[in-house]
Order: structure tokens, then C-alpha cells, then sequence
């Protein structure tokens, strides 16, 4: 009973468009959190391998940018997806 106040109270005085939005929002925090942690945590790992084995610090740090390159392309496309989907709400 108290939920479906809620969500009437929150649907009459954000409206379906601003809830969509807010959604969105979230969604883009999450997409570009993840990223940011996944893109430290490979360099973490990275500088941790080049420290154990510095001979092979040019195929670390080569691998390390693809990987990274991969996740911001990721990250790029779901930004890209956020932005039209808001273009259809608003």
C-alpha cells in the first residue's frame, strides 16, 4: 500500500519523462564507474606485472592500452545509447 503511494506520489510530481531520465542518469553513473574502475584495475595490474618482470614492460604496456582502448570504446557506445534514448524521452 505504501509503495503504491509512493510511486503515485513520485509519478505525479516527476512524471514518467523524469523518471526516464533519472534512469538514464543512473545507468550513465554505473557505465562510466565501471569503466573508470575496470581502466585502474588493468593498469594496476600492468604496473604490478612490469615491476615483477621489466623485460617484458613493452607487451605489458601494449596489451594494457588495447584492453583499455576496448573498455572506452564500450564506454563510449553507452554513452552514445544513453544520449538517444534521452532524445526520445524529452
Amino acid at each position: 500500500m505504501i509503495s503504491s503511494l509512493f510511486s503515485l506520489a513520485a509519478a505525479s510530481l516527476i512524471g514518467d519523462t523524469g523518471l526516464a531520465l533519472a534512469g538514464i542518469g543512473i545507468g550513465v553513473g554505473l557505465v562510466v564507474i565501471g569503466a573508470g574502475k575496470s581502466i585502474g584495475n588493468i593498469a594496476g595490474k600492468a604496473v604490478e606485472s612490469i615491476a615483477r618482470q621489466p623485460e617484458a614492460g613493452g607487451r605489458i604496456g601494449t596489451n594494457m592500452i588495447i584492453a583499455a582502448a576496448l573498455i572506452e570504446g564500450f564506454t563510449f557506445f553507452a554513452l552514445i545509447v544513453a544520449i538517444l534514448m534521452s532524445n526520445k524521452v524529452g
